[in-house]
């Protein structure tokens, strides 16, 4: 990990490319020979406000760069894919392209020694079947759908995985729908992929065809693009992993008041893979999602808002569906 001062920024840009984080003030970040190293950092941070989407606010420099350079000694390879695939990734483009070199980056770790650490620390392990992971519920030309293992905080199995791509495959089929909303039962709209399901599958390369050929994500992807805001999440409690990377690809994505939202796959030595890399970076940018990922920090709802990670915070009053 290279930490550039932007109040002395080197000359030259380096090469090859590698996780950069830039440190400086809102006056370096803005002059003239820092802009090519804030545009090419992995993120920059500083103590002041600053608006720029590549640059993360925090109460101090110095503490950010210490837990930072902790965590990428700790998992190096996690950390050095994550960049390579949020620079490899347009967010822009079609979806699909992203989520294959977000997928192909998460299979390669899948076979590394991170991973591998983190499985023998776990130990043996097996998530519980549960009745109906995701129920829907047609209302008019509505339809929702609510993840239902409230007792993990819907972390999200391959069951669960299942029966979300069938609900949402009404929707994909049916024109009539025209407003589709999605949420979770319980505490929690959904905590992340469930840790006991983790390393079960022993073939990286079928894991990878497995995981976009089944995509909850480009399913999700489409109908935004069908519905716009109509394509709807409503999240609350723990939003993580994997259930912020789905819920970012809906049009529009509402958070009650005690939400946290984050990407801590890095702690197992992998990356987003359930299509964060582009969905999350369409809404905060790669920087900010870089730092998400890198730091492990969880973010509140108010940050979410602030970073446009969401569009609006509900009221108090509201109940999650």
């Amino acid at each position: 990990m290279l930490t550039v001062d932007l109040g002395d920024p080197p000359t030259g840009l380096p090469a090859p490319t590698g996780v950069v984080v830039a440190v400086g003030s809102a006056a370096d970040i803005a002059s003239p020979p820092s802009r090519p190293w804030v545009e090419h950092a992995t993120f920059t941070l500083t103590a002041d406000k600053v608006s720029d989407l590549r640059v993360i606010t925090v109460e101090s420099v110095a503490a950010a760069i210490t837990e930072l350079t902790t965590r990428f000694e700790m998992w190096p390879q996690a950390a050095t894919v994550c960049d390579d695939v949020l620079r490899s990734v347009d967010p822009d483009a079609p979806a699909l392209a992203g989520v294959i070199t977000e997928s192909l980056g998460y299979s390669t770790l899948q076979s590394g020694g991170e991973f591998a650490a983190w499985c023998r620390q776990r130990g043996p392990a097996a998530a519980p079947v549960m009745p109906d992971p995701v129920v829907a519920e047609r209302d008019g030309d509505s339809l929702h759908i609510r993840f239902n293992r409230p007792t993990r905080h819907n972390a999200f199995s391959n069951d669960a995985r299942a029966a979300l791509l069938e609900a949402l495959d009404i929707a994909r089929h049916d024109p009539s729908v025209d407003e589709v909303i999605l949420s979770g039962n319980g505490p929690s709209f959904c905590s992340g992929g469930d840790l006991a399901e983790f390393g079960s599958l022993r073939d990286p390369a079928s894991a990878h065809i497995a995981r976009v050929r089944h995509s909850p994500a480009l399913v999700l992807d489409e109908l935004a693009a069908r519905l716009g805001p109509r394509c709807w999440a409503r999240v609350h409690g723990q939003v993580l992993g994997s259930g912020l990377e789905m819920a970012a690809f809906c049009g529009r994505v509402t958070t009650h008041p005690d939400a946290v939202l984050g990407l801590p796959e890095m702690s197992l030595g992998l990356i987003p893979g359930a299509g964060g890399t582009v969905s999350v970076a369409r809404r905060i940018g790669r920087w900010r999602t870089a730092y998400l990922v890198l730091s492990g920090r969880t973010i509140d709802a108010q940050t979410a808002l602030d970073w446009r990670l969401v569009d609006a915070i509900e009221s108090a009053q509201t109940d999650a569906e």
